[in-house]
C-alpha cells in the first residue's frame, strides 16, 4: 500500500537524500579547504559555507538519481548501514517516479544554486566548473546514457568524484585553482574510497547481479577482488608516507593517516568472507576525519 502523508513524503525524501553521505562529503570539502589555506589561500568562512550550500542541491540530486535508478536491485537486498541504498522506497512503497521527479527538481535548484554562487562571487569560475562536472558524472554513474555503476566502471568514478574532485572543489573555492601537488594530496583517500566501494559492493553482489548491474564485485570473482582490496590499502598508505618523504606534506599528517591503518587491515581480513563493509567504511571515514583535522591544525599553525 501507498502511503501519501506529507510526513511519509518528507522522511522518503530526507533518508534518499543519504543525509550521512552529505555529511562526511562536507567533512571531506573540509579536508581540500584546509589544505589550500595550508599552502597560503585564504579562506572567508562564509564564502566557504555557502559554497558547500550551493554543493548540497547537486549532491542530493546524485543521491536521488542512484536511489531510483537501484530501486529493483535495492528492493532485492539485505541492507546493512553501509549499503543496499537507503531504503526509502520499499519503506513507503512510493513509487520510483517519485524520486525521479524528486531528482530533477532538485537539479534545478542545483544548477540555480551554483550559477548564483558563480554570479555573486561565491564561487570561481574553476570550482564552479568542478561542480557542474560532480553533477553530471554523478548522474551518469547512476543513469542512462552511461550508467557507469551499471557497466563496471562505478568505483573508479565514484573515487574520482568522491576522492580528488570534492576535496578538490573544497581546494579551488580558497584558491581559484588546484596545483598537481594538491591533487597527489588527495589520491591517498582517494584510493581508501575504491577499498571502501569494493567492500560496499561486495554486500550488494547478488542483488545487483539478478538485474544485471555489473559492480567489479559481480564481474570479479573473490580471489581477485581481494587482491585488489589489499593492492588499493598498500598504495593509499604507500602514497602518504611518499609524500611525507618527499616533503609535499607535513609527517603529522602522515601520522594522523596511518591511524586508519588496522581498520583497513581489519576490513581486507574480512572482505569476501563477511558480508558487513563496516572496517572499510570506518578506515574511510577515520583517515577523512583525521587528515580534516589535521590540515586544520597546520593551517592554523602557518596562519
Amino acid at each position: 500500500m501507498i502511503r501519501t502523508d506529507p510526513l511519509t513524503i518528507v522522511r522518503a525524501l530526507f533518508d534518499a537524500s543519504r543525509p550521512e553521505q552529505v555529511a562526511l562529503m562536507a567533512l571531506v570539502y573540509a579536508f581540500g579547504g584546509f589544505v589550500a589555506v595550508s599552502v597560503g589561500g585564504t579562506l572567508s568562512p562564509a564564502t566557504f559555507a555557502l559554497s558547500f550550500v550551493a554543493f548540497v542541491p547537486t549532491a542530493v540530486t546524485v543521491h536521488y538519481a542512484n536511489e531510483y535508478a537501484d530501486y529493483e536491485t535495492d528492493s532485492r537486498a539485505n541492507r546493512t548501514p553501509f549499503s543496499g541504498g537507503s531504503g526509502a522506497l520499499v519503506r513507503t512503497g512510493l513509487p520510483p517516479l517519485f524520486l525521479r521527479r524528486a531528482m530533477l527538481l532538485s537539479s534545478i535548484v542545483g544548477v540555480l544554486a551554483a550559477v548564483a554562487a558563480l554570479g555573486a562571487h561565491v564561487l570561481p569560475l574553476s570550482a564552479f566548473l568542478i561542480l557542474l562536472t560532480i553533477g553530471i558524472v554523478g548522474v551518469q554513474y547512476s543513469l542512462p546514457p552511461l550508467e557507469l555503476v551499471w557497466n563496471g566502471y562505478g568505483e573508479v568514478t565514484n573515487t574520482i568524484l568522491g576522492g580528488v574532485l570534492l576535496p578538490a572543489y573544497g581546494f579551488t573555492v580558497v584558491t581559484e585553482s588546484v596545483p598537481v601537488t594538491a591533487t597527489l594530496v588527495f589520491v591517498p583517500f582517494a584510493v581508501l574510497v575504491f577499498a571502501n566501494l569494493l567492500t560496499t559492493h561486495w554486500a550488494d553482489r547478488k542483488p545487483d547481479a539478478s538485474v544485471g548491474k555489473e559492480t567489479l564485485a559481480v564481474r570479479w570473482d573473490s580471489h581477485r577482488l581481494r587482491r585488489a582490496y589489499w593492492l588499493s590499502v598498500f598504495v593509499a598508505y604507500a602514497t602518504l608516507v611518499f609524500l611525507g618523504v618527499g616533503g609535499i606534506v607535513p609527517w603529522v599528517v602522515v601520522g594522523a593517516g596511518l591511524f586508519a591503518v588496522p581498520l583497513s587491515v581489519w576490513g581486507g581480513v574480512r572482505y569476501t568472507r563477511v558480508r558487513s563493509p563496516f572496517p572499510a567504511v570506518a578506515a574511510m571515514v577515520v583517515f577523512a576525519a583525521a587528515q580534516t583535522v589535521v590540515w586544520l591544525w597546520v593551517s592554523l599553525a602557518r596562519a
